[in-house]
């Protein structure tokens, strides 16, 4: 996503005659044009742990953060608006000798640590390198140096006849990104996820066959916890998809697997965590077997609730909520495309069928939130069990822009309000989203746009 071209359109937003929740247009960033670069498609959105940053990492190796506006925070009603804060080149393209093999620029993960002083940290990854940045502010500046003038230049010693004592000056605002520590070359496999723990001293990185574990401090060394590769590599019969540490537990992460099953590991019970304390798994119903159940059925995403007592998973057609206490079936199971069950064979030809789309909760664990196809995303209520089919469009991007719930028609004859199957966009695929954690404001990446929506009670 270039940030030199970025353009945003603000509005206020309404909410539906009966109270339930509206959602409404606030901003796209990106350019609206139809030339698309690969380098500027979205590859990741995050939200800091109080949402007044966001930030989005890209094909290109671009990190571009957003801040909120201060006056958007007050205001009544409140307004979801990000202006530009920092944007930064954080990976480079690489060529692996050893392999033969090129590694990509584009940004796999951002993840933010928690704050503990006027700095701003969060970790980025491609395929194969993991970095740690700072994010600082500085509005003052030294002058008046002894050996220097102020174009930085050395003085001649000889015309120097006192000391001076610098002194500092106001000056511009500027944000500056820095690499503090580089964690490199601990993965044979391409690298899915990282996880800062919630001791904020140590994060998870893993990949298709094992899971390391880092202290922030120490880029040298890392320790395996997990390592699924078999011995004979033709007996390999699944692969890791995603992990995550606890939002509390410091010993407990879990990570998720291609055949649908997601682990849950403790720590405390050995080094090397091959065997998990509880297995989270639904058993296939035979009559829905087919040529594609195991792949429809690999879970591309998994995220511990805010509040650590629930995980929610995505696999190709569903997002289900698990609770912690019943490894047996998820305690709930919401269809977000199933109308494309009959359309597998054409997604499997098209490769559609090995997208890996993300999933998050909302700010207080009553809402989920995932992305479809043809730039549609679901969101589910828990409580009332309603669900809605929004769209993020060039279309919706004017002011004052309410959403309108989309419907999908799968056979028969089409209403007029209705959307045909046949006519969905399989290039326009929102897989990464995400939700403010305390306010009712949702970042969707559609291809190399950010969209940001909010509601009004």
């Amino acid at each position: 996503m270039n940030a030199g071209r970025m353009t945003t359109v603000g509005i206020h937003t309404v909410t539906q005659p009966n109270g339930e929740i509206q959602w409404c247009f606030s901003q796209v960033k990106g350019t609206l044009d139809d030339e698309i670069t690969e380098a500027d498609i979205i590859s990741c959105v995050e939200f800091n742990h109080d949402g007044d940053l966001l930030a989005t990492g890209d094909k290109g190796g671009r990190v571009v953060i957003f801040q909120r506006d201060p006056v958007s925070k007050t205001s009544v009603p409140k307004r979801g608006e990000y202006n530009v804060y920092s944007t930064f080149q954080s990976h480079e393209p690489e060529f692996d000798y050893l392999k033969s093999l090129e590694i990509e620029e584009k940004i796999n993960k951002i993840r933010w640590l928690r704050r503990k002083n006027p700095a701003h940290f969060l970790l980025s990854t491609n395929d194969k390198t993991i970095k740690l940045w700072k994010v600082s502010e500085r509005d003052k500046r030294a002058e008046g140096y002894n050996l220097k003038d102020e174009a930085g230049e050395m003085k001649d010693r000889g015309v120097l006849t006192g000391l001076r004592v610098p002194v500092l000056k106001p000056m511009e605002l500027m944000v500056e990104a820095s690499p503090r520590r580089i964690y490199a070359n601990a993965h044979t496999y391409h690298i899915n996820s990282i996880s800062v723990n919630s001791d904020a001293e140590t994060y998870l990185s893993a990949d298709d066959l094992r899971i390391n574990l880092w202290h922030l401090d120490i880029t040298d060394q890392s320790f395996n916890i997990v390592d699924i590769k078999p011995a004979n590599m033709e007996e390999l019969t699944e692969v890791i998809t995603a992990a995550e540490f606890h939002p509390t537990d410091c010993n407990h992460f879990v990570y998720s697997s291609s055949k649908g099953l997601i682990r849950l590991c403790d720590m405390r019970m050995a080094a090397l965590c091959d065997r998990h304390a509880k297995l989270f798994e639904e058993a296939e119903d035979p009559a829905n077997r087919s040529f594609f159940s195991e792949i429809i059925s690999s879970i591309s995403d998994v995220k511990f609730s805010r509040s650590g007592r629930y995980m929610l998973s995505r696999d190709y057609l569903s997002v289900k909520v698990w609770d912690l206490h019943m490894e047996t079936k998820p305690i709930e199971t919401y269809p977000v495309h199933e109308y494309l069950r009959s359309k597998l064979c054409s997604l499997y030809e098209n490769d559609c069928i090995f997208d890996k789309f993300e999933c998050c909760w909302g700010n207080n664990d009553q809402a989920v939130l995932t992305g479809s196809y043809n730039n549609f995303f679901r969101m589910f209520d828990r409580t009332s069990k309603r669900d809605v089919t929004l769209e993020a469009s060039r279309e919706i991007a004017r002011p004052k822009t309410t959403l309108k719930a989309k419907k999908i028609c799968s056979g028969g004859k089409r209403k007029k309000d209705e959307v045909s199957v046949d006519s969905l966009d399989f290039n326009k695929k929102i897989l990464h989203t995400a939700w403010h954690p305390t306010e009712n404001i949702i970042a969707v990446a559609a291809t190399n746009n950010l969209f940001i929506f909010q509601d009004k009670f």
